[in-house]
């Protein structure tokens, strides 16, 4: 007697990883207009995540170029308060008892004359200064804050002692006055701009500044030779040990009453003040991506409610529960992943215009672009899971019936 063999047991083919991505793009093309505007969502997220980043390291490159070509190296000496809360004043003699100190390379000042205006013509009221300040100059001033000419020359031996004046970019811009030649009334006298100074990053006072010579000062405006500001250029490797020592050799009788400052330290505060900013920023791309990450698991809920009689037919055809799982899931991730490297891209490209338009150089992490993607496929994930979870639930006859 023959035995009759067992009916085989039929299993559900297993889907590869190929074949989810298949079954998720087939998805995706059938609603184009959806699927764009569910993938901009996170696309505005990562692009505001990486542009924040990009340009927040943008401008610390830019700071970094401009430590490097400027140097570390400057110390500012001004003078404080006395015992009284009064203004104090450096001695005359702070330049060449400063030049003194081995390790300084160079030494100069400049010299503050308050309540002296100066103006384009002498029909301008007194007061209307466009807050352009006058101070008296060294000689050797450009060199030692690393400042350069725009337009004209700087004073030199044969105008430091003639009423000639420079002025500081944002004084030029002020007063409207940008070609050498050029007659501006100051301190009551007429004089002669002889040149335009660059922006000058470490001593950004200098800007709004109108500088004459010291010797022209003391000439024609009454200046008593009392230094406002000394600049200070050290040995790279010594500037802590001429910091400890320049208030004492500034004003030997009263050092407590002289500041001591470091301009490159300034451009540091401000760098952490823009990343204190940066912060905030970052939190904001992450409310927005967290937004378009709501906009893909709507998608997929609707998506699964529109595709019901898809579900049940595949379900009736021997689909298992996994595979619809896998079919939203993958949906989900493919969604996410392309929002997030068009983020990528848009931010990239947003980083660029930004630093071209300010002169920066352009630098974009290249772990920046990878946070974004990854976070994007960790949204996608966690917007597909309920979706594609209520769709591996539905029975197959509940599915057709809603055909």
């Amino acid at each position: 007697m023959s035995r009759r063999r067992p009916d085989p047991v039929l299993r559900p083919a297993r889907l590869g990883p190929a074949d989810l991505i298949r079954l998720g793009g087939t998805g995706l093309r059938t609603r184009p207009m959806r699927v764009f505007l569910s993938a901009l969502g996170i696309a505005i997220g990562v692009a505001a995540m990486i542009a924040v980043i990009g340009i927040s390291s943008s401008s610390r490159a830019e700071v970094d170029r401009l430590l490097d070509d400027l140097g570390t190296n400057m110390l500012r000496v001004a003078p404080g308060e006395n015992a009284t809360g009064q203004d104090a004043k450096l001695p005359r003699e702070t330049v060449p008892m400063v030049q003194r100190i081995g390790p300084v390379r160079q030494v100069t000042s400049v010299g503050a004359l308050k309540g002296t205006g100066v103006y384009r013509n002498q029909y301008i009221p007194t007061g209307r200064t466009s807050s352009v300040e006058v101070a008296a100059a060294g000689p050797r001033l450009l060199a030692t804050i690393g400042a350069g000419m725009h337009s004209g020359r700087w004073l030199e031996s044969a105008t430091e002692k003639y009423p000639a004046v420079v002025l500081g970019a944002q004084a030029a811009n002020r007063l409207d006055a940008h070609e050498p030649g050029t007659r501006l009334w100051l301190g009551g006298k007429w004089f002669a701009l002889v040149g335009v100074l660059k922006p000058v990053p470490l001593a950004p006072e200098i800007d709004s500044t109108a500088l004459v010579g010291w010797e022209a000062a003391r000439t024609y405006l009454g200046f008593d030779g009392h230094p406002s500001t000394v600049y200070v250029r050290a040995h790279d490797d010594r500037v802590k040990t001429v910091w400890n020592v320049l208030a004492a050799t500034a004003n030997p009788q009263r050092p407590s009453e002289v500041l001591v400052s470091r301009p490159s330290d300034a451009l540091a505060a401000r760098e952490a003040t823009e990343s204190a900013l940066t912060g905030l920023l970052l939190g904001l791309g992450g409310v927005a991506l967290l937004v378009g990450g709501v906009g893909v698991g709507n998608t997929m809920v609707i998506s699964v409610l529109e595709r019901r009689p898809e579900i049940g037919l595949r379900r009736a055809l021997g689909a298992t529960s996994g595979q619809i799982r896998g079919q939203f899931v993958s949906e989900s991730l493919l969604l996410s992943v392309l929002g997030g490297l068009g983020g990528t891209v848009l931010g990239t490209l947003i980083t660029a215009g930004y630093a071209s338009f300010r002169g920066w150089p352009t630098e974009v992490p290249v772990w920046a672009a990878g946070v974004g993607v990854g976070v994007t496929l960790v949204i996608g994930a966690l917007a597909g899971l309920y979706p594609a979870v209520r769709a591996g639930r539905l029975p197959p006859t509940e599915a057709l019936a809603a055909a």
